[in-house]
């Protein structure tokens, strides 16, 4: 499913656990199972079938857009954005309703696997505004790793851009990708983000892309982009 453009493995994986897949009209709930090109996949009562266009997009998401495909809340979703788009995509990660930036969109789902693939350490960087001045000592903490809820964040690289009215913003670049880590690692350290935008994903930057608007990557930025897979 992942393949096909249809949502992220995680997300396909939920998908069959409750139901939603059938396999020549069987409803599939366990993982792993095989197919061929002559087996019919259905998802949610509609045909499924392997996106031949590979499409690479990338966002500039605002704030206030949740990242997903539809949202039971009726919030706006990212793919409120896309317009105008034959082939079907889907975010690869994620970015909370509060942060804004760099979002890459997909229908390939194998690289969006290794994107989001903590094995592959692909690298994230975004610039936080947080309440205060962390001190050197804070600084060093959330470079060298600290402890949120039962686990220890891998080592990051944190540069101090520019203090003001007690606030500093920074420049956090990490390679994990747990849920709200940037926020959760501020909040631990002492210094909550007030503003928090990713403007660099693995070899990809935004580089003067406007909030809310998205293009297609260029085939330069594809081939880099796989190669670091």
């Amino acid at each position: 499913m992942a393949h096909c453009g249809i949502a992220s493995r995680r997300k396909a994986e939920e998908y069959i656990r409750n139901g939603m897949v059938k396999v020549n009209g069987e409803v599939v709930t366990k993982m792993g199972a095989i197919v061929s090109e002559a087996d019919k996949v259905e998802f949610n009562g509609k045909p499924v079938s392997i996106e031949k266009n590979k499409v690479y997009i990338m966002l500039n998401k605002p704030r206030e857009y949740v990242t997903t495909m539809h949202d039971p809340q009726g919030r706006k979703t990212v793919m409120d954005l896309i317009r105008n788009l034959n082939e079907r995509v889907y975010p690869v990660g994620r970015l909370d309703y509060d942060t804004s930036g760099l979002l890459l969109l997909t229908n390939d789902g194998e690289l969006a696997y290794r994107m989001t693939h903590p094995s592959y350490e692909i690298i994230k960087v975004y610039i936080a505004v947080v309440r205060g001045y962390p001190s050197q000592e804070t600084i060093r903490r959330l470079e060298s790793g600290i402890e949120i809820d039962s686990y220890v964040t891998a080592p990051a690289h944190v540069n101090v851009i520019k203090q003001y009215e007690n606030k500093t913003k920074l420049e956090i670049t990490i390679h994990e990708g747990r849920n709200r880590q940037v926020r959760r690692m501020c909040e631990a350290a002492g210094h909550p983000v007030i503003m928090l935008k990713r403007i660099k994903l693995g070899c990809l930057a935004l580089n003067g892309l406007k909030s809310g608007q998205w293009r297609f990557l260029t085939k330069h930025e594809i081939k880099k982009l796989k190669g670091m897979m």
